[in-house]
């Protein structure tokens, strides 16, 4: 099988010759990676969801069978660099550097309270010139060989908390803030159009998220997000399928999401990810026992314990054992549950890719 063969395979509960692979890495390890296989680094793509469509020519090398592609910023909205080193983005976001992540440091809705808050403010137009150009490209040099994922990632929960923060996101869902309707509706009609667009191109897959789990739980009471962010959610799913009735969807929510899965599952969604190990409850037997039948699992490779602090023998023998659980009968793509972190060993990640190859 080649890539392609073997992303198609998976996705459709097919077994394939070894679960398809994708991988995500921050800048510095990817940097690394480069040096170590001689090859030239790529520099991150500006784009909301950089570190996912960044570095495919690095990975597919290395054996990423699926590549993502996403929108990016257009040429007239570029990011921009401050007088203070901050960077600031075509939302309004502005970020700081931290080292490891440029961390988010000054919300431009932070101030929010009425409608007319929202109405008034200049959200990015998803049909910008120039916004999918990057995702063309990538989808002409790997729409043939590879599995393609549209990636619309962080959607109207987690955007409209960049935009006002997060504390104040929050306490607004709860108190049923006059501006936070339209907030959240003006942010998923972006999302909408651009996973359309991305549909019309031709993916396989339309990689959705919102993260809505911590490490021993939901962010949210179920019962609000049935009431509040459910339905948006379904509404989403029905656009998407308008334009491509057989699309496979999947969601992203990192941390402890046990009770929304079966919710999910009613929705519709094909692919869940990132299958976080170390989150309470999400153990890949249960999660294969009790929904496997359902849904396509996308990750569950420990990047929190096991690639920084593992050696190449704890890596192989725990990347089989999950291919071994989640990847029975079809229906896995392997991957690590978050881009590859810089306190990662080289050798580590390199030993992931051989075991994932030596399947």
């Amino acid at each position: 099988m080649n890539s392609r063969e073997r992303t198609i395979a998976a996705i459709n509960h097919r077994q394939p010759d070894r679960p398809p692979l994708y991988v995500s890495l921050t800048p510095q390890v990817a940097q690394k990676l480069s040096e170590l296989n001689g090859l030239p680094f790529e520099p991150p793509v500006d784009a909301m969801e950089s570190s996912r469509i960044s570095h495919m020519g690095l990975l597919t090398v290395l054996g990423a069978d699926i590549v993502a592609i996403a929108p990016t910023s257009p040429p007239s909205a570029p990011s921009i660099t401050l007088p203070d080193g901050r960077v600031k983005n075509e939302w309004g976001m502005v970020f700081k550097d931290t080292g490891v992540y440029s961390e988010l440091d000054e919300f431009p809705l932070s101030g929010a309270f009425t409608k007319e808050d929202i109405l008034g403010y200049p959200f990015p137009d998803p049909h910008a010139p120039g916004r999918f150009d990057m995702a063309a490209e990538m989808l002409h040099t790997y729409g043939g060989s590879h599995g393609i994922i549209g990636d619309v990632e962080t959607m109207f929960f987690e955007i409209s908390w960049y935009l006002t923060g997060l504390e104040k996101f929050l306490v607004d869902l709860l108190t049923e803030a006059e501006y936070l309707p339209h907030l959240m509706d003006q942010v998923m009609h972006y999302v909408v159009e651009a996973g359309k667009i991305l549909l019309e191109m031709g993916v396989d897959i339309l990689w959705c998220g919102d993260d809505f789990g911590g490490q021993n739980g939901m962010l949210i009471d179920p019962d609000e997000w049935r009431r509040i962010i459910k339905p948006r959610i379904k509404y989403m799913f029905e656009e998407f399928r308008k334009v491509d009735p057989d699309i496979k969807l999947a969601w992203h929510s990192c941390g402890s999401i046990i009770p929304i899965i079966p919710d999910f599952i009613e929705l519709g969604l094909d692919i869940l990810n990132p299958i976080q190990p170390l989150a309470a409850g999400m153990d890949p037997v249960f999660l294969k026992e009790n929904f496997g039948k359902d849904l396509v699992f996308f990750g569950g490779i420990d990047v929190q314990e096991l690639l920084p602090n593992g050696n190449p023998e704890t890596i192989h023998d725990e990347v089989r054992r999950r291919i071994e659980i989640l990847g029975k009968d079809g229906g896995y793509i392997v991957a690590p549950a978050h881009n590859i972190q810089p306190d990662t060993p080289v050798e580590n990640v390199s030993a992931f890719f051989e075991a994932v190859m030596a399947f």
